[in-house]
């Protein structure tokens, strides 16, 4: 597909992990970013990162117009475990004429739907393991799928020996390295549930969000 302009607007609309994850590093990167979600204290902790946080009920179209997702040039919709409601919300979006529109799916048939109505499709939790797995082992840059900015990758990072027995909360890799840890992998599998007491562990391979040189930073720090 191509691009005519860089994207600087976006909306993200689910405050779930991914889109708290996608939101926080997209404004980050200086972009402007729409947030919207009915959870009150999920969209206050956002609004350190942008004047465009919302709490909203309702995803209708004229709540849409009235927080300016219109405008954006592109909207993530990032609501996944309520079908119906990730569906209608996509249509509105669509209907609104956002030039890109990428709706997360937890399901093929989900994610059939939401490509007949004409949105590109996600599916963050669906092939954590196998997906990111096999992307990742074989290309660090993971936005051939999401593809939102050349600046904003998701990449896989093998645990630096230093930080083996600590944990997530000691480590405060957003404060230090403004990235967020979306899933870590072992020899037992992959995991998107991550608490901050999870202590990391030999052989643990975490995967992140973040911009490229805030990555590169990390693994320069960490580098043997």
């Amino acid at each position: 597909m191509k691009k005519n302009k860089k994207a600087e607007s976006f909306g993200v609309i689910g405050l779930g992990r991914f889109g708290t994850a996608l939101a926080i590093t997209l404004a980050k990167s200086g972009r402007e970013v729409i947030v919207l979600d009915e959870n009150e204290s999920k969209v206050k902790e956002l609004r350190q990162y942008t004047d465009y946080a919302f709490v909203t009920k309702d995803l209708g179209i004229e709540t849409l117009r009235e927080a300016g997702i219109q405008n954006c040039d592109v909207v993530i919709v990032c609501i996944g475990q309520k079908m119906d409601v990730g569906i209608l919300t996509t249509m509105c979006v669509i209907e609104m004429g956002v030039p890109r529109v990428i709706s997360k799916a937890l399901s093929t048939e989900q994610g059939a739907v939401l490509k007949k109505i004409g949105a590109e499709v996600v599916y963050p939790e669906k092939d954590m393991a196998s997906r990111l797995g096999k992307r990742l082992l074989s290309n660090h840059n993971f936005l051939d799928c999401i593809d939102l900015d050349n600046s904003i990758e998701i990449r896989q990072v093998n645990l630096p020996e230093r930080l083996e027995g600590r944990s997530i909360e000691e480590v405060q890799l957003r404060r230090k390295y403004r990235m967020n840890i979306i899933a870590i992998g072992n020899e037992s599998g992959t995991t998107i549930e991550i608490l901050p007491e999870y202590r990391l562990q030999k052989g643990d391979v975490i995967v992140v969000i973040g911009k490229v040189e805030d990555i590169d930073a990390f693994e320069e720090a960490f580098g043997e």
